[in-house]
Parts: structure tokens; sequence; C-alpha cells
């Protein structure tokens, strides 16, 4: 895990206020898109990846001032990385290709779970079926 949370810690560094502002746009977009995934051995992924759209939407919007700036450089950047066709793990390998990306995800999901724990729970959404523990 340590390799992937170093991982998505460096393409994090790499998000501002203009991507996060360029990405505002895009969050219906990306979250249609993300409805659309089709992994049998990721089953949480979709719920996830909603989440991560949902948290920076309401942080754009003034609605979670709470949460860390890294954490939603961290969630903007496991979302740009799945929405990428070409990436480790090429999408068009099926569900293999999703692999990687439920690996950034749920590396941001760990990383920031103290936070993510309370927006959900102020947002009354189950945390459990979000981060797939039982």
């Amino acid at each position: 895990m340590s390799e992937i949370a170093n991982f998505v810690r460096h393409g994090a560094g790499r998000i501002n206020q203009h991507t996060l502002q360029s990405l505002l746009h895009e969050l219906p977009f990306l979250k249609l898109e993300f409805t659309q995934i089709e992994a049998p051995r990721f089953p949480h992924l979709v719920d996830q990846l909603t989440f991560l759209v949902d948290v920076v939407e309401d942080y754009a919007e003034g609605q979670a001032p709470e949460l860390p700036y890294v954490t939603i450089a961290e969630s903007i950047f496991a979302l740009l990385y799945a929405h990428k066709r070409v990436d480790l793990i090429p999408d068009v390998l099926g569900d293999m290709g999703r692999a990687d990306d439920s690996s950034v995800v749920r590396a941001v999901l760990i990383m920031h779970e103290p936070d993510f724990r309370v927006y959900a729970e102020r947002q009354k959404m189950d945390w459990k079926k979000i981060t797939s523990k039982a």
C-alpha cells in the first residue's frame, strides 16, 4: 500500500485550485461515467468514486470546508486517475483494467478515513458501505 500511497501523494502534489475549478464543471459527467463501470471484481468502486465526486463537489461549493485541502487534492487525483483510459493497467482490459483505479481510490479512502467518516456521517451516508468494511 505504501507505494500506491506515495504515487497518490506525488500525483496530488500537482493538483491546485485551478485544477479544482476546471474539474468542478466536469463532476456531473464523471459521476455519470463512473456509474457505468462494470467491474465485478471491484464491486465497491462505483460507490467509492461517487462518494469522492460528492466530497469534491461539496468542498468546492463551500459545503465541506472542514476537509483538509490535501484530502481534496488526493480525492481529485483519484477521480482524474480513474477517468483516464490509459493508465498503469489500461481500462480496455476489462475487469482487470480497474485494479489500479480501485487501488488508488482505496488508498485515498484509507489515508483520509477519519475525515471521510465524519463527512459521510454528516451526509447520512453508510460509511461501511463506502469503505467495503463489514
